[in-house]
């Protein structure tokens, strides 16, 4: 029987549905109207004017006029607006940024956000979410419950009188409007959920989990892990429906889901239990799984952003170039560039996604532009990696919590390899005879990845460039340690997975007593 208070929202947020729906047959058009919208807006500021946003009238002008750019070609730019100048990149005074992983030259970046960015870029995505949902569970009681948003935190250290800074996901929660938090009944209350001590804020949440009725979770899935194991152990519970019993779905984002599967399914054991994946970053929200039978995200071309897409065969070459969505090819593995109503411009964002299709656009993350291994011609990308991790731990039966690889150079012919540092949920059992459970898996592992990339398999032939990877397993909370030592603890911290140095693995394995 539907659910009258189900009904009354999702026939408010009907016309989303019918708005996203227009993706596959006018998709081009939606994107040239953005793009428009976006240029307009920004003709008179610095930036316009120095790019003549006043003469551009097509994409081709747009892209003639405006260069690529990185955080490092906006960055004197951004001081500016850090500096309380208007009207510099965008339009007005912009005096919110949200932080994001550092450049070689600087720790943290500061991205921008306007209030037409916080509105057009991001807030956007929850009400989709929740329209998306809605569709496919016409009888959800979602809202008879509490919505948990695992949010992060201001970063007082880093304001100033003219900027506040912090995790994009806390300027989200504090703008969260009065009649809308009213039919959400959020969860934890907003001086709990914006606590800038990750601990002691999974603390808090975890004393009050009894007391809630959480029937939905929003958050990143590996700090959303930290903060439910926690919960377990307060309460003495065995699992989370123990806890809250009318939990109905996960909103995921912020880091691939793959790796923690099969661990949400045995902490939340129901087959009710729904997931859905989107796609949300510091710069913008950009993607939504709205099928529930496609692990694709939908690619959300009425906001404030402009997409374009570089193709990774070209990408670092003096042949680069993007090119708009119309020209894309499913299949191909593309860097994301974009450009916003926060006032980044044709901003390569370091994330790469592959097409599955095009009527509507739809998509996978395929990695980031700096998270591969090809330190031999491998050309190992993380969708690789959670592939490989994927069927090593069905052959085993393990659990991985977090993991990072890196290459290891051995002067000595042969002797060089990959080295991963796993943490596990759940050990392994080994898979075949006359192996121990970490041989089968640093097997497995290995046999996998070389099924799945054929540069990889080539190097491995008969070991004479690589030899068969080299697993560490972390002991139990090393990530979490290494993370909270790198300020990286809870919000939008994420562990990088793939390295092509080892400036990540090196102090895990220090950590770790691996290495002195």
């Amino acid at each position: 029987m539907k659910d009258i208070l189900t009904g009354s929202v999702g026939t408010f947020l009907s016309p989303r549905i019918k708005a996203i729906t227009k993706y596959s047959s006018q998709g081009e058009t939606i994107q040239k109207e953005r793009l428009h919208s976006l240029v307009h807006r920004a003709a008179w500021t610095r930036w316009g004017v120095e790019h003549g946003y006043t003469s551009i009238f097509s994409y081709e002008d747009f892209r003639r006029n405006v260069p690529l750019s990185t955080y490092e070609d906006l960055k004197d730019y951004i001081e500016m607006m850090l500096s309380g100048r208007p009207d510099i990149l965008w339009r007005g005074r912009v005096s919110d940024f949200a932080i994001s992983s550092g450049t070689t030259s600087d720790r943290s970046k500061f991205i921008p956000v306007s209030q037409e960015g916080l509105h057009g870029l991001h807030m956007k995505g929850g009400p989709d979410v929740t329209a998306c949902y809605l569709r496919s569970n016409p009888s959800s009681r979602v809202f008879h419950g509490q919505g948990f948003i695992l949010a992060g935190s201001f970063k007082q250290s880093l304001c100033t009188p003219t900027a506040r800074c912090g995790d994009v996901s806390a300027f989200l929660r504090s703008s969260i409007p009065l009649p809308l938090e009213a039919i959400v009944k959020t969860f934890p209350s907003v001086d709990i959920a914006l606590e800038p001590d990750f601990e002691k804020k999974r603390e808090h949440i975890a004393q009050l989990a009894l007391q809630a009725n959480v029937t939905s979770l929003s958050g990143v899935p590996s700090w959303m892990l930290s903060v439910l194991s926690r919960v377990l152990e307060v309460t003495g519970k065995a699992n989370l429906l123990e806890v809250w019993p009318n939990l109905e779905f996960f909103a995921h984002g912020g880091v691939g889901f793959a790796p923690y599967r099969e661990i949400y399914r045995k902490l939340i054991p129901s087959p009710d239990m729904h997931y859905i994946e989107t796609y949300n970053a510091s710069e913008g929200f950009f993607g939504v799984q709205t099928d529930p039978y496609d692990s694709a995200l939908t690619l959300m071309l009425d906001y404030d952003i402009f997409y374009e897409f570089i193709p990774m065969s070209k990408y670092g070459t003096p042949e680069m170039e993007a090119i708009p969505l119309w020209e894309v090819r499913p299949g191909e593995n593309y860097a994301l560039v974009i450009s916003t109503s926060s006032g980044l411009w044709r901003y390569i964002v370091g994330d790469t996604i592959r097409f599955t299709r095009m009527d509507p656009p739809r998509f996978v993350i395929t990695g980031r532009t700096r998270q591969f291994i090809n330190a031999f011609g491998e050309e190992v990308i993380v969708e690789n990696a959670e592939g490989a991790l994927k069927s090593a731990c069905s052959a085993t039966g393990a659990l991985v919590k977090d993991y990072t690889a890196a290459p290891f150079v051995s002067r000595i012919p042969g002797q060089s390899c990959h080295q991963w540092m796993v943490e596990f949920e759940r050990e392994p059992v080994s898979s075949r005879e006359g192996e121990s459970p970490l041989e089968s898996f640093t097997r497995e592992l290995d046999e996998s990845l070389r099924a799945l990339n054929s540069d990889y398999d080539a190097k491995r032939y008969h070991d004479i460039t690589l030899r068969r990877l080299q697993l560490f397993v972390a002991r139990p909370g090393l990530f979490d340690e290494w993370m909270k030592g790198r300020g990286k603890m809870g919000g939008q911290g994420k562990v990088p997975r793939l390295s092509n140095d080892r400036t990540f693995i090196e102090p895990l394995l220090r950590l770790n007593g691996d290495v002195k």
